[in-house]
């Protein structure tokens, strides 16, 4: 079975290919502040964090989906698609892109706890069939060191890990001392989550294990 994965977040691909899949990867061409615009302002009202993931990770999958269409019609597969926003106080964070917002948004978490949301949507493509698809979010609680200094703090956001990361933190590299716990899938955290992935895949009628297809395992 072929996957394609519709994002170009190197954490989405380490977990994939840790679960025995090493996937094609496509880029989607979504503009997500405009996606997010024109449904808000049509709806006239805010998403919710759920919301919010759930309808960029549909667009991200189905966008694929199409060009992989279009490209090769006789592709015979998945495409996974995903998106994630950490929501903390009310709040709703996605990636700081700078280090001064990085550092910010640090200050404010250490010794709190926020809840990471993450959207899925998977596409079954067959040859002469029309796609079918399956979507679901998976949210994680995370709570963080109170006792993170300042100069670490800094250090950290020098490394230029957090920068481009939704809620400016990793659990799986340089950010993960400074979390305390966490509570769900943790691979929710570090960009998708396995076991709803799984259950989607299942739910479009394919097998996990036949996904894996990891030459070196």
């Amino acid at each position: 079975m072929r996957v394609c994965l519709a994002s170009t977040s190197p954490a989405r691909l380490m977990l994939l290919r840790h679960a025995g899949i090493e996937p094609l990867i496509r880029a989607p061409r979504v503009d997500e502040e405009a996606v997010i615009g024109a449904v808000e302002a049509h709806e006239g009202r805010t998403l919710a964090p759920d919301e919010h993931v759930l309808l960029l990770a549909r667009r991200k999958a189905a966008d694929v989906a199409a060009s992989l269409a279009a490209e090769d019609p006789e592709f015979d597969g998945l495409i996974i698609g995903g998106d994630s926003m950490f929501e903390l106080g009310g709040d709703v964070f996605g990636k700081p892109h700078t280090p001064e917002v990085a550092a910010a948004r640090w200050r404010a978490m250490r010794g709190r706890t926020g809840i990471l949301h993450s959207g899925h949507s998977v596409f079954r493509l067959r040859p002469g069939a029309p796609p079918s698809e399956a979507h679901a979010v998976a949210a994680a609680s995370v709570s963080f060191v109170a006792d993170m200094t300042d100069a670490e703090i800094d250090a950290y956001v020098a490394s230029g890990e957090p920068l481009e990361v939704a809620g400016a933190f990793t659990v799986d590299s340089l950010g993960g001392a400074f979390i305390e716990r966490v509570e769900g899938d943790p691979s929710t955290v570090v960009g998708m989550s396995l076991s709803t992935v799984r259950r989607l895949v299942a739910e479009l009628g394919i097998a996990w294990p036949d996904l894996w297809n990891d030459p070196t395992r």
